[in-house]
């Protein structure tokens, strides 16, 4: 999964989308994943990337890892052909 090339993403978690207009904010777990997405790094790295680094359950992370591609995908944040 990508980022799409055009989409604004600070240091402090706002993202913008120039495509529709629309943008939000992430918070650190969020801003983290962001930044393994846009230098390619895979779901198995991610997990055990966030999973060493924060105290969380496997069960948390998916729930909170997915939740938070559901919000990339309505905001049209990710690139469909990545």
């Amino acid at each position: 999964m990508k980022i799409k090339k055009n989409v604004a993403i600070s240091d402090s978690g706002f993202i913008y989308n120039p495509d529709n207009g629309e943008s939000f904010s992430a918070n650190a777990f969020g801003i983290e994943v962001l930044s393994f997405l846009k230098e390619g790094i895979e779901y198995a790295e991610i997990k055990k990337a966030v999973l060493g680094k924060y105290q969380t359950d496997e069960d948390t992370f998916e729930k909170d890892y997915n939740d938070f591609l559901f919000s990339l995908k309505q905001y049209q944040i990710l690139d469909n052909e990545g």
